[in-house]
């Protein structure tokens, strides 16, 4: 069976953020099941979210179980292999990144389906790549990268305006896709290795 682009853009992007849930979790010394509920919802939260904006319910993880199945063994193997991995923080960080650039572009295209304008595409794509995170940080107690200094939704939207403007200019759509997602998560590295930060008020 042959796999569309976006199939496995939803892949990579379930996977890479069921590794940095499991890892947030396990930062914070969590037990097994602990880990195993820190990474469904940070896997499926953002996707929630946008399909019950969207009203397409079932919402896409009770559609499709094997969405499920791929978070728990995603979760086995992070937690199998942690004593290989020393720096916790930098393989979370790799893995919320490159799952931000992936589930933006799922979400923009779950809006370009719906017939959405590009506004509100963008905004399906950040709350796509964005609402797991939430999810994952408030239960761990922890404030959500959105609501920080740091640069996290801005990438979403940036990368949001980059593909509608590479489409513009008549990039191959997958051709579009893997830049953005790239795009996204370049610039997560260049902006926390420079201390790049959005401005505070008061």
């Amino acid at each position: 069976m042959q796999i569309t682009t976006i199939e496995a853009i939803e892949i990579l992007g379930t996977v890479s953020f069921a590794i940095s849930g499991s890892f947030a979790a396990m930062q914070r010394r969590l037990d097994p099941f602990g880990v195993l509920i820190i990474a469904f919802v940070t896997s499926i939260g953002g996707g929630t979210v946008r399909d019950l904006l969207l009203g397409d319910t079932p919402v896409a993880w009770m559609r499709d179980v094997n969405y499920c199945l791929l978070i728990l063994l995603t979760s086995i193997a992070t937690i199998f292999f942690k004593t290989y991995i020393k720096k916790f923080k930098i393989t979370l960080f790799l893995f919320d990144s490159l799952g931000l650039g992936l589930f933006t572009i799922l979400g923009i295209e779950k809006g370009i389906v719906f017939g959405l304008s590009p506004g509100i595409c963008i905004a399906l794509g950040t709350i796509t790549g964005c609402f797991g995170g939430v999810i994952r940080d408030t239960l761990l107690n922890t404030i959500p990268l959105i609501f920080r200094k740091e640069v996290y939704a801005t990438a979403c939207i940036m990368g949001g305006i980059l593909y509608f403007a590479l489409l513009y200019f008549n990039l191959k759509p997958d051709l579009a896709k893997i830049a953005v997602i790239a795009f996204i998560f370049a610039l997560r590295i260049i902006v926390v290795r420079y201390k790049l930060t959005l401005p505070r008020f008061g």
